[in-house]
């Protein structure tokens, strides 16, 4: 086997996967495993929550970063209006993004969410509205960094159409002078 084809094999960043899934499947884990045998809703919902909420914070701070080259933020402006703001790295870094870590990020992302609908199916068919509500928060924070990280892709792919569409452009015009001679 080439020593190239084993090194692409592998998470370029394997500590930052591992924190990326551990607070998600911790938080699953504590619900499921809680709600079947302990049955004290208020350490579920303390617990469960604060696990969701560390997930969202090391998903929108570190984990997007680091394998993804995203980060995204919303403001409110001095009128009210909520304003998205978006970071992303230059075109040559996200085209050097490990592949193994971007599809972790991105399925972990929608497995987790997909993963909260189908635990508030299951509250509503045991009709336990408290149990809902635990989930609904999880589920509103998984999808608060789905909408932002899905934006914020598409506005990073959005900039380097406009920076490619620039550079050659201005390619374009310069080799145009050149050959007429215009200065």
């Amino acid at each position: 086997m080439d020593q190239r084809q084993v090194v692409s094999e592998n998470y370029a960043n394997p500590i930052t996967c591992f924190f990326h899934v551990l607070f998600k499947a911790g938080a699953l884990a504590f619900y499921i495993l809680f709600s079947l045998f302990v049955k004290s809703f208020v350490i579920i919902f303390v617990i469960t929550v604060l696990l969701a909420a560390l997930d969202f914070w090391v998903v929108k701070n570190v984990s997007g970063r680091i394998l993804v080259g995203l980060r995204w933020w919303n403001e409110i402006d001095d009128e009210g209006n909520s304003v998205w703001k978006f970071e992303c790295l230059d075109g040559e870094s996200l085209a050097r993004m490990n592949k193994k870590d971007s599809w972790l990020f991105w399925w972990t992302l929608y497995l987790t969410a997909a993963a909260w609908i189908v635990l508030g199916i299951f509250s509503l068919i045991r009709l336990e509205a408290d149990y809902l509500l635990v989930v609904g928060v999880c589920l509103s924070l998984s999808i608060a960094n789905i909408v932002g990280f899905t934006k914020c892709n598409k506005d990073a792919k959005k900039n380097i159409q406009t920076f490619a569409q620039n550079a050659l452009a201005s390619h374009v015009t310069s080799s145009l002078q050149s050959a007429f001679g215009v200065i």
